[in-house]
């Protein structure tokens, strides 16, 4: 992937328009205004790493809200097929569809080398790990790349982006740790203009 076009710490992020499930536009800002947006792009519906990850976004949809985020999750497909893999993967989950992939190309989400997704040893013992989930290996829909890479974002209520999270490779989600423990410990909900860290309030009102 070709890190000049990828977005990095503190940068805006991209406010598109996708569709919802029934076809209705969701602009972006629309999200992450009401509170700080997880917004986690998915790669095509074969795709059992990224099944193996909404699995742990569904498990910890709770933790994630009582860390102050939203989530909305992005695909390639068409509201139609979407709605279909959502009721079944990501129920629960805000899911948006992108089928025109703008959205991955605008936060630098490209298209992976073979290494990243098929000859890769760790890829190969995720999908061995997957496969005993019942997650098979599926060739993608038509419409939908293969090659597609995929990526994890915490974006602000300002709309700057405090977690740009680049797969390496596509079993590389990141852990639910990370998304729950902010920049530094300090919970996403805070901004990041001052001091972040652990200790900082304490450190800065001395007794």
């Amino acid at each position: 992937m070709a890190k000049q076009k990828q977005l990095g710490f503190n940068r805006m992020a991209p406010d598109l328009e996708l569709l919802d499930i029934s076809g209705n536009p969701v602009r972006l800002s629309s999200l992450w205004s009401q509170r700080p947006l997880l917004l986690a792009f998915t790669r095509h519906f074969g795709c059992t790493q990224c099944k193996e990850m909404l699995d742990e976004l569904v498990a910890g949809r709770e933790k994630i809200a009582a860390a102050g985020l939203g989530i909305a999750v992005v695909t390639q497909g068409t509201p139609e097929s979407t709605a279909i893999f959502a009721r079944q993967y990501a129920p629960g989950l805000l899911t948006l569809a992108d089928p025109e992939r703008k959205a991955y190309e605008a936060y630098g989400l490209e298209r992976g080398n073979l290494f990243q997704t098929f000859l890769n040893p760790k890829v190969w013992k995720a999908i061995s790990r997957a496969g005993k989930k019942g997650y098979q290996v599926e060739p993608p829909p038509e419409g939908q790349d293969a090659m597609q890479m995929s990526g994890t974002f915490i974006i602000s209520r300002e709309g700057r982006i405090e977690l740009p999270y680049y797969y390496d490779h596509i079993a590389d989600h990141p852990p639910l740790d990370l998304l729950l423990s902010g920049v530094l410990s300090t919970p996403w909900d805070k901004p990041f203009d001052g001091p972040v860290g652990t200790g900082v309030e304490e450190s800065s009102n001395p007794s």
